[in-house]
């Protein structure tokens, strides 16, 4: 059965408000709150009383929404003019990207300290800073204030990615071209005697070599690494392997490599993830694997110790540290995540998200409150959201430190 989209949903719950909630680090304004003070729990930041949300996602410092009417609002840190409003103020509330406008949007994704943007005809805009080739266009040098079409990537694109400092793009026939140079200055420094591709060194979009005999239908990016998913449930990966992200024995993967899915108890991936240098997939039979860091409780497996919890849990746990974090394991209490939409996890640098049963779930780095259990204290393995409990959500999404989700509020708790 085809999920209903959020559209078809906000029809059938006029009862109901929807509301897009915000919560964790806020320096810049992120939260799209009216002001720049962390926020421990859920806080109710904009109402859409017209159309609602498809896409929602952070950056560095800032965040973006895309409307089902293609429409895209920004806010948050703008030195660099990441927000696309032709100016580089903070932006505390989301406002629309007029420049935008008559120009559908379907897809945003938040580097560091710019933003790609998908287009609903297959062309892709970018903004912010290109100090590392990370906007894909080679007339700009500095920043760009306001979004930029890259036209030197003609094919028509159906997913993007962005690293710190780099982006990926997926295009309709499967290929992948990547451009922005930040993997490029971490593997010179990992691997000085070897040759860097091409493509790790591109300032415009640039194909990625190795995939020709597949076809891939979406990318991931990491801080420094990329995760590609094939129609056919493989997992491609490259960049850098610091903490065994990749699955190789090598510190940084220069080529695309497969990972084998005996890693996954022999089943396909049908979804991809990733936190800056953890991994989260799902399996055709719905299991939620996890590996990389996770010092931080980003794994959610709650047998690990992780940094900044108590001290009785750590040390009776503390066997378990020798056990390899980058092996891909499962966590039970994920199973069966949501699928009212494509969204239904969502990784931050170090934390995560995720609806299982319309519940929100968080988990990992929690130092800002981004895991809006009203503390700072990381969380080891998912714990429901429990503001949360009493809405009906419908995304999720992540920057490097906060949180965000879109839902319908009951009435009673519009006030949220």
């Amino acid at each position: 059965m085809v999920p209903p989209s959020s559209a078809t949903m906000a029809v059938a719950r006029r009862d109901a408000t929807p509301a897009l909630l915000a919560w964790g680090a806020n320096s810049y304004g992120q939260l799209g709150l009216g002001h720049k003070n962390d926020v421990h729990l859920p806080v109710k930041s904009f109402l859409f009383n017209q159309s609602c949300i498809k896409n929602i996602t952070g950056g560095g410092g800032h965040s973006a929404v895309v409307t089902e009417t293609g429409e895209i609002f920004f806010c948050g840190q703008n030195k660099d003019g990441q927000l696309g409003l032709g100016h580089t103020e903070d932006v505390t509330n989301f406002t629309l990207c007029s420049s935008l406008c008559g120009c559908p949007v379907i897809q945003v994704a938040c580097g560091w300290d710019f933003t790609v943007i998908l287009a609903g005809n297959g062309q892709i805009f970018s903004c912010g800073s290109n100090s590392f080739g990370q906007l894909g266009i080679l007339d700009i040098s500095g920043r760009c204030t306001i979004p930029a079409m890259i036209k030197s990537l003609q094919d028509k694109v159906i997913n993007i990615a962005a690293g710190l400092r780099h982006a990926v793009a997926v295009t309709e026939n499967g290929s992948v071209f990547q451009w922005g140079i930040g993997m490029a200055s971490q593997a010179k420094r990992m691997c000085q005697e070897k040759n860097i591709p091409s493509f790790l060194r591109a300032k415009e979009p640039c194909k990625v070599p190795g995939l020709e005999n597949v076809k891939v239908r979406s990318v991931a990016s990491g801080s420094h690494h990329v995760v590609s998913l094939t129609d056919n449930g493989d997992l491609y990966v490259w960049g850098n392997n610091k903490h065994k992200q990749l699955l190789s024995k090598d510190s940084v993967v220069l080529e695309p490599q497969k990972i084998e899915a005996h890693y996954f108890e022999g089943e396909k991936i049908r979804r991809i993830w990733s936190g800056w240098t953890h991994l989260v997939v799902q399996s055709e039979t719905e299991k939620v694997f996890t590996w990389g860091r996770g010092d931080y409780g980003q794994l959610g497996r709650s047998e690990m110790p992780c940094e900044g919890q108590n001290q009785e849990r750590k040390g009776s746990t503390e066997h378990h540290l020798k056990q390899p974090s980058y092996a891909p394991a499962t966590v039970s209490r994920l199973s069966g995540a949501s699928e009212v939409s494509e969204n239904y996890i969502a990784c931050g640098s170090e934390h995560n998200l995720a609806i299982v049963g319309n519940q929100c779930f968080s988990w990992g780095w929690n130092e800002h409150g981004m895991c809006g259990n009203e503390t700072e204290e990381n969380v080891c393995f998912p714990q429901p959201v429990e503001p949360l409990s009493s809405s009906e959500l419908l995304l999720i999404g992540c920057g490097a430190g906060h949180s965000l989700a879109f839902c319908f509020l009951p009435s009673l708790d519009i006030t949220l």
